[in-house]
């Protein structure tokens, strides 16, 4: 049984927190939001009353946040993490924030004396509610050994990329690699419609064909063809297209710093802003070919 300090209690977090205290874990959950708290208690969590109180006792903190500045600001404020938890702890964070911003916070927390993981994930809610997430780690080899078994609670699959700054860095190069084969589906399916294709005889082909990918077989934005992706639910409670735009922002970002050619990257991140622009900020993302019909 591990004592864990949770902080950030949003659609991804709340699930990720239940996980870890079904596992058997003592959790302290705190969250900005008092409902997100009482939720997070009714899932078998200890409700905290701020960070300073969930990160006392705690042997392990994880962090589920926005953006890199909540990120910074939970971990490095007069009242934050890195003030107030206890010697020891190893702290990991899952948020999806800048390489950049994870090596800021991994030198931060290693002066302060922490080991760090950078840890986002990739699974969006359901795979977060269900603990089916997949963890992509940067961090040291013995700080990686630490985290895998709590990380292990929340996911199917727990990988080191490397060291601090290497999770980020694999799940921008993901996003952007899962945004561009989205919008490359979503075209075929669209083209196959207007050609008469049945979609089912569609789907059977191409997932067992060269153009099958991860957009067709697991999450094809066409109803009635995978039980469990969002095109059935109206594209609701998936992975926002909002989120994925932050993350091709972010993949943007890192490629310009490091002169790596993405035209199909710059191309995605021009499509999904249109699309969050035009539709809900909350749609899942492979509702974006709702907008492409459309054109």
């Amino acid at each position: 049984m591990t004592h864990i300090a949770f902080i950030g209690l949003g659609a991804m977090g709340s699930g990720m927190a239940a996980n870890l205290a079904k596992a058997g874990n003592v959790v302290q959950a705190f969250d900005l939001s008092p409902d997100a708290v009482a939720l997070a208690i009714a899932h078998g969590c200890e409700g905290a009353k701020s960070i300073a109180d969930s990160v006392g006792q705690a042997q392990v903190v994880v962090t589920m946040l926005p953006a890199g500045a909540h990120v910074r600001s939970v971990y490095t404020d007069e009242d934050g993490v890195l003030a107030h938890c206890a010697k020891g702890a190893l702290l990991l964070d899952c948020s999806t924030i800048s390489v950049l911003d994870a090596r800021f916070l991994s030198e931060a927390a290693k002066v302060a004396g922490f080991d760090m993981c950078d840890a986002p994930v990739s699974g969006g809610v359901a795979a977060a509610r269900s603990g089916m997430l997949t963890f992509m780690v940067g961090g040291t080899t013995s700080a990686f050994e630490q985290a895998q078994p709590v990380l292990a609670d929340m996911g199917k699959a727990v990988l080191r990329a490397g060291d601090a700054g290497a999770g980020q860095a694999a799940k921008i190069c993901n996003n952007m690699l899962l945004a561009v084969s989205m919008i490359g589906t979503c075209e075929a399916f669209i083209l196959a419609e207007k050609l008469g294709l049945d979609k089912q005889s569609f789907f059977d082909i191409a997932s067992q064909s060269s153009g099958q990918n991860w957009s067709i077989t697991s999450y094809a934005p066409v109803p009635g063809l995978v039980p469990n992706a969002p095109s059935n639910r109206n594209f609701t409670n998936g992975f926002a297209g909002s989120l994925m735009l932050k993350d091709l922002r972010l993949a943007m970002e890192a490629s310009r710093a490091v002169h790596a050619a993405t035209p199909m990257g710059i191309k995605a991140e021009e499509i999904y802003s249109e699309y969050v622009s035009n539709y809900s900020s909350d749609r899942d993302f492979s509702g974006v070919i709702d907008m492409l019909r459309e054109e």
